[in-house]
């Protein structure tokens, strides 16, 4: 499959419960173009449901079958919790063509909202490229797009996928890092971001001119992949990648 567009998805979700979050989530796919690659917000199943968590990775395994179903004519990826060998990590997926085909530990826990009392972090050489029929992808998970350590890592690639859960009194912080990847790496970025009253929306898709396609009233954000731009922009400056 030769991924012909990129969507972002944005709801609200924190005060839903998991099934409804399955099934806003299920419908708002079911919306999208075949053969696109859709991301969804960081925890959109279950969000931080810190006093939940074994009902969270209960429901994350359960789901499991569901979500490759959702994959059967596209990508779709988006972080769960899951729990292994007795720990809870946020977990980011990849699916695609009926299967799991990556999957990636948040390294980087967000202290403000004390995740690193309830996940297992992973390491930074978790963080890594994978090619999907031919279109490099690797994921930055929220706070983790603040740590250069991180863009090192994902140097090269074709499209940067970013699900979050960022709240909104650091918005303008979530668009300028967001941009700046883009541009950086002259690269594809995709953010999506809750919609709950407290968190920043600013879902986008960004392109590797740093163009960015953002609409914080949207459930869906869509545009074409032209993979063309990625080469005719490091062809314009050349920075090496």
């Amino acid at each position: 499959m030769m991924i012909s567009k990129l969507v972002s998805l944005q709801f609200d979700y924190a005060s839903k419960g998991f099934e409804e979050n399955f099934e806003i989530l299920k419908t708002l796919v079911a919306k999208t173009a075949k053969n696109s690659l859709v991301l969804a917000p960081e925890l959109c199943l279950s969000g931080y449901s810190f006093e939940n968590l074994e009902q969270s990775a209960d429901f994350s395994q359960k789901v499991l079958p569901r979500m490759k179903e959702l994959s059967k004519d596209k990508i779709l990826s988006l972080s769960m919790t899951q729990k292994i060998d007795g720990k809870f990590y946020n977990n980011a997926k990849i699916f695609h063509d009926g299967k799991e085909i990556y999957s990636q530990p948040k390294v980087k826990l967000f202290k403000l909202g004390n995740e690193q009392d309830y996940f297992q972090s992973g390491k930074d050489e978790d963080v890594k490229l994978i090619e999907i029929n031919g279109t490099k992808v690797a994921i930055l998970i929220c706070f983790e797009l603040r740590f250069i350590e991180l863009w090192k890592r994902v140097k090269g690639t074709d499209i940067i996928l970013v699900p979050s859960y960022w709240g909104k009194p650091r918005k303008t912080q979530l668009d300028a890092l967001s941009n700046a990847l883009a541009i950086a790496n002259q690269c594809f970025v995709i953010v999506s971001n809750s919609s709950d009253e407290d968190m920043a929306s600013s879902s986008a898709i960004i392109t590797p001119f740093g163009d960015a396609s953002r609409d914080d009233d949207a459930q869906i954000i869509t545009t074409k992949f032209d993979k063309n731009l990625i080469k005719k922009m490091r062809r314009y400056l050349d920075i090496g990648l």
